[in-house]
Protein backbone atom coordinates (compact mmCIF):
# COMPACT_ATOMS: atom_id res chain seq x y z
CA UNK A 1 0.00 0.00 0.00
CA UNK A 2 1.38 3.40 -1.43
CA UNK A 3 2.82 5.80 1.98
CA UNK A 4 1.64 9.33 1.03
CA UNK A 5 4.62 11.88 1.13
CA UNK A 6 5.15 13.51 4.67
CA UNK A 7 3.41 16.80 4.73
CA UNK A 8 6.36 19.53 4.66
CA UNK A 9 5.91 23.39 5.76
CA UNK A 10 6.18 25.95 3.20
CA UNK A 11 9.60 26.46 2.71
CA UNK A 12 10.93 30.15 3.78
CA UNK A 13 13.82 32.18 2.15
CA UNK A 14 15.57 32.71 5.15
CA UNK A 15 15.39 29.38 7.27
CA UNK A 16 16.50 29.10 11.47
CA UNK A 17 19.80 30.25 11.99
CA UNK A 18 20.60 31.87 8.57
CA UNK A 19 21.02 35.97 7.39
CA UNK A 20 20.97 37.63 4.06
CA UNK A 21 23.85 40.20 3.67
CA UNK A 22 23.86 41.69 0.47
CA UNK A 23 21.63 39.02 -0.73
CA UNK A 24 23.26 36.14 0.08
CA UNK A 25 22.24 33.90 2.71
CA UNK A 26 24.69 32.91 5.23
CA UNK A 27 24.52 30.99 8.44
CA UNK A 28 25.70 31.25 11.49
CA UNK A 29 24.80 27.67 13.02
CA UNK A 30 25.83 24.06 12.06
CA UNK A 31 25.13 22.14 9.10
CA UNK A 32 24.55 18.75 9.07
CA UNK A 33 28.08 18.57 6.73
CA UNK A 34 30.06 20.30 9.53
CA UNK A 35 28.64 17.60 12.02
CA UNK A 36 29.63 14.80 10.11
CA UNK A 37 33.19 16.05 10.43
CA UNK A 38 33.22 16.80 14.46
CA UNK A 39 33.92 13.88 16.97
CA UNK A 40 31.59 13.55 19.74
CA UNK A 41 33.33 15.92 22.23
CA UNK A 42 33.04 18.93 19.46
CA UNK A 43 29.55 18.21 18.87
CA UNK A 44 28.70 18.17 22.72
CA UNK A 45 29.94 21.54 22.76
CA UNK A 46 27.63 23.11 20.50
CA UNK A 47 25.42 25.77 21.73
CA UNK A 48 21.42 24.15 22.05
CA UNK A 49 20.14 25.83 19.86
CA UNK A 50 22.24 24.23 16.75
CA UNK A 51 21.67 20.77 18.90
CA UNK A 52 17.78 21.48 18.32
CA UNK A 53 17.89 22.34 14.91
CA UNK A 54 20.22 19.59 13.89
CA UNK A 55 17.87 17.14 16.08
CA UNK A 56 15.20 18.48 13.60
CA UNK A 57 16.87 18.01 10.44
CA UNK A 58 17.44 14.64 11.14
CA UNK A 59 14.52 13.61 11.91
CA UNK A 60 13.55 15.12 8.60
CA UNK A 61 16.20 12.96 6.95
CA UNK A 62 15.02 9.66 8.45
CA UNK A 63 11.28 10.52 8.14
CA UNK A 64 12.37 11.45 4.42
CA UNK A 65 14.73 8.08 4.31
CA UNK A 66 11.37 6.19 5.57
CA UNK A 67 9.48 7.29 3.39
CA UNK A 68 11.58 6.48 0.24
CA UNK A 69 12.11 3.19 1.39
CA UNK A 70 8.71 2.53 1.75
CA UNK A 71 7.67 3.85 -1.64
CA UNK A 72 10.69 1.35 -2.95
CA UNK A 73 9.29 -1.44 -1.39
CA UNK A 74 6.03 -1.04 -2.53
CA UNK A 75 7.46 -0.11 -6.19
CA UNK A 76 9.33 -3.88 -6.02
CA UNK A 77 6.12 -5.62 -4.84
CA UNK A 78 3.57 -3.68 -7.39
CA UNK A 79 6.17 -5.03 -10.13
CA UNK A 80 7.22 -8.31 -8.56
CA UNK A 81 4.93 -9.52 -6.71
CA UNK A 82 2.73 -11.51 -9.06
CA UNK A 83 5.52 -12.78 -10.50
CA UNK A 84 7.26 -14.37 -7.31
CA UNK A 85 3.52 -15.86 -6.35
CA UNK A 86 3.06 -17.65 -9.01
CA UNK A 87 6.79 -18.75 -8.94
CA UNK A 88 6.08 -20.07 -5.67
CA UNK A 89 2.90 -21.82 -6.89
CA UNK A 90 4.70 -23.05 -9.40
CA UNK A 91 7.23 -24.55 -6.68
CA UNK A 92 4.84 -25.78 -4.43
CA UNK A 93 5.07 -23.58 -1.87
CA UNK A 94 2.93 -20.23 -0.04
CA UNK A 95 6.23 -18.52 1.59
CA UNK A 96 10.04 -18.67 0.86
CA UNK A 97 12.58 -17.49 -1.44
CA UNK A 98 11.86 -17.88 -5.13
CA UNK A 99 14.25 -16.25 -7.96
CA UNK A 100 12.78 -14.44 -11.00
CA UNK A 101 15.07 -13.21 -14.17
CA UNK A 102 14.40 -9.47 -15.04
CA UNK A 103 16.59 -8.26 -18.02
CA UNK A 104 20.42 -8.79 -16.65
CA UNK A 105 19.52 -8.93 -13.01
CA UNK A 106 18.04 -12.01 -10.61
CA UNK A 107 15.59 -10.69 -8.62
CA UNK A 108 15.40 -12.63 -5.19
CA UNK A 109 11.72 -12.74 -3.66
CA UNK A 110 11.50 -13.83 -0.38
CA UNK A 111 8.13 -14.11 1.39
CA UNK A 112 9.28 -15.09 5.16
CA UNK A 113 6.80 -17.56 7.30
CA UNK A 114 5.95 -16.07 10.49
CA UNK A 115 4.28 -18.48 12.74
CA UNK A 116 2.10 -17.99 15.45
CA UNK A 117 0.88 -19.84 18.46
CA UNK A 118 -1.94 -20.09 20.32
CA UNK A 119 -0.52 -20.20 24.24
CA UNK A 120 -3.70 -21.60 25.63
CA UNK A 121 -3.60 -24.42 22.87
CA UNK A 122 0.30 -24.62 23.42
CA UNK A 123 0.36 -25.04 26.89
CA UNK A 124 -2.58 -27.97 26.56
CA UNK A 125 -0.15 -29.70 23.91
CA UNK A 126 3.44 -29.68 26.21
CA UNK A 127 0.58 -30.98 29.03
CA UNK A 128 -0.33 -34.21 26.54
CA UNK A 129 3.36 -34.36 25.65
CA UNK A 130 4.08 -34.64 29.87
CA UNK A 131 1.17 -37.06 30.36
CA UNK A 132 2.94 -39.49 27.91
CA UNK A 133 5.79 -39.68 29.68
CA UNK A 134 8.30 -37.34 27.22
CA UNK A 135 10.03 -34.82 28.32
CA UNK A 136 8.47 -31.32 26.80
CA UNK A 137 12.02 -29.73 26.65
CA UNK A 138 13.00 -31.82 24.20
CA UNK A 139 10.28 -30.17 21.98
CA UNK A 140 9.66 -26.77 23.17
CA UNK A 141 11.48 -23.86 24.79
CA UNK A 142 9.87 -22.47 27.52
CA UNK A 143 9.89 -18.83 28.15
CA UNK A 144 7.94 -17.04 31.23
CA UNK A 145 7.71 -13.65 31.05
CA UNK A 146 6.78 -10.85 33.28
CA UNK A 147 5.59 -7.12 32.54
CA UNK A 148 7.24 -4.76 34.35
CA UNK A 149 3.98 -2.72 34.76
CA UNK A 150 2.09 -6.08 36.49
CA UNK A 151 5.61 -6.51 38.56
CA UNK A 152 5.46 -3.14 40.21
CA UNK A 153 2.08 -3.34 41.09
CA UNK A 154 2.57 -6.83 42.90
CA UNK A 155 2.39 -6.92 46.76
CA UNK A 156 5.95 -6.52 48.40
CA UNK A 157 5.84 -10.18 49.46
CA UNK A 158 4.96 -12.02 46.05
CA UNK A 159 7.38 -9.61 44.56
CA UNK A 160 10.57 -10.88 47.16
CA UNK A 161 9.63 -13.81 45.63
CA UNK A 162 10.37 -12.96 42.03
CA UNK A 163 13.15 -10.50 42.62
CA UNK A 164 15.93 -13.12 42.70
CA UNK A 165 15.48 -13.89 39.08
CA UNK A 166 15.24 -10.53 38.11
CA UNK A 167 17.70 -8.20 36.39
CA UNK A 168 16.97 -4.58 35.38
CA UNK A 169 19.29 -3.21 31.98
CA UNK A 170 18.71 -0.29 30.46
CA UNK A 171 18.35 0.73 27.20
CA UNK A 172 19.82 3.44 24.70
CA UNK A 173 18.97 6.98 26.40
CA UNK A 174 17.21 10.00 24.13
CA UNK A 175 17.22 13.55 24.09
CA UNK A 176 14.35 16.33 23.14
CA UNK A 177 15.27 19.60 22.74
CA UNK A 178 12.49 21.95 23.23
CA UNK A 179 12.55 25.82 23.00
CA UNK A 180 11.12 27.26 26.25
CA UNK A 181 8.57 30.11 25.65
CA UNK A 182 10.00 33.94 25.54
CA UNK A 183 7.24 35.03 28.48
Amino acid sequence: MPMPAPARPPASPIQPGTFSLNGTTMTNRTTLAQLREMDVAQAARLPADHLALLLEEVGALKADAKHLADLLHDALHARYGAPAAAARRAEGKDTGRVRIADDAFEVVADLPKKAAWDQPKLAAAVATIASWGEDPADYVTTEIRVPESRFTAWPPRIRAVFEPARTVATGRPSYTLEQKDAA
